[in-house]
């Protein structure tokens, strides 16, 4: 389903199949300490694990890895992976690197392209996600475009000593093409 690496290319950033060139981003993305809290990652991971998942990526066509670019300075990446083609459904996972690209809006527009992409191309109905009770900030991101809360997973991660719970989160086709709709008029306006 995912055979073909699209590049999208937005207001703020373009998203571009992830390759040996971005290894240094996704080095510098795994090892800041506030995204491995946020996405509660406790392993490290060294140069040669990453530059060999990044040179196998486009190898698969049940998944879509792609780097989050603004300009050329990699920020970031967006992932569709854990494709459920029977059942149309896939899951979507995303990180910025740290504080330096937060509050910029490239999570929102990497959502944004990414989720058009899906719902335009290929036949999936149904987009999941998981996000940390702590993290307000993504959860805040994801319904504004267009995912909803369908459950909790309770004490779904101990971090530091705390329990914390994992929300369940999905946009579904049908609700994609309304806040779609919604977004193209708020930009008219």
């Amino acid at each position: 389903m995912f055979a073909t690496k699209p590049t999208l290319v937005g207001e703020r950033v373009t998203l571009r199949p992830v390759g040996p060139e971005h290894v240094e981003g996704l080095l510098e993305l795994v090892t800041d300490a506030e995204v491995r809290r946020l996405t509660g990652s406790r392993a490290g991971v060294g140069r040669e694990p990453v530059t060999m998942w990044y040179a196998t990526r486009g190898d698969h066509d049940d998944r879509l890895d792609l780097a989050i670019c603004h300009g050329d300075e990699y920020v970031g990446e967006v992932v569709i992976n854990e494709l459920d083609a029977d059942n149309l459904s896939c899951n979507l996972r995303i990180a910025l690197i740290g504080a330096r690209v937060f509050g910029k809006g490239f999570g929102t527009e990497a959502l944004r392209l990414v989720l058009g992409h899906v719902f335009d191309t290929t036949p999936l109905n149904r987009v999941s996600l998981g996000v940390y009770d702590f993290n307000e900030r993504a959860r805040h991101v994801y319904q504004k475009v267009g995912f909803v809360v369908e459950g909790v997973l309770r004490d779904a991660l101990l971090w530091e000593g705390e329990w914390h719970d994992e929300i369940v989160m999905s946009v579904l086709r049908r609700e994609w093409v309304t806040t779609k709709s919604e977004i193209g008029a708020s930009k008219l306006q």
